[in-house]
């Protein structure tokens, strides 16, 4: 696996991905990612509640660079297979982080194991490295051009 090829090709389906959806707050955020692994079936209902919780209980710790919050929980909290889902928010929500807030992308993952979200983990992170990628996925004015740029190869 090339790791600085910031594509998520493999990893995600057109079925994951929506763009500019209008979400209140940082819970309508993450149920509306947790809605599209659930369609996927990817995860329980249950699944979107536990990713609530966790950072309800942890605080917002998801929020892991600037703009961006990857909700997850724990496997037994409803995983029935790994998946990934993304979407971009219309207007950022604030998921009370002191240097990171507004959120506008949301990368929601499940995974049956802990280690196993590994290679997934890694290519958010080229993603993220990659300022042109991250402006054109922010940009997508819908879910087929949001699809388009994660899915298209860059090296």
């Amino acid at each position: 696996m090339n790791t600085k090829d910031s594509s998520f090709a493999g990893l995600i389906t057109p079925n994951c991905v929506d763009a500019k959806i209008s979400a209140q707050d940082w819970q309508e955020a993450i149920e509306y990612g947790g809605k599209l692994l659930v369609r996927a079936g990817y995860c329980t209902p249950n699944y979107i509640e536990a990713m609530k919780q966790a950072v309800t209980d942890l605080g917002p710790y998801i929020v892991i660079a600037p703009g961006v919050a990857m909700p997850h929980a724990r496997a037994e909290s409803g995983v029935l297979s790994p998946g990934l889902s993304v979407c971009t928010l219309a207007n950022p929500v604030s998921f009370g982080h002191k240097h990171n807030d507004p959120v506008d992308l949301v990368i929601s993952f499940a995974t049956l194991k802990a280690d196993a979200h590994l290679v997934t983990l890694r290519q958010i992170v080229a993603l993220l490295q990659d300022e042109a990628r991250v402006a054109e996925v922010r940009q997508a004015p819908d879910s087929a051009a949001l699809y388009q740029a994660l899915t298209r190869k860059t090296n």
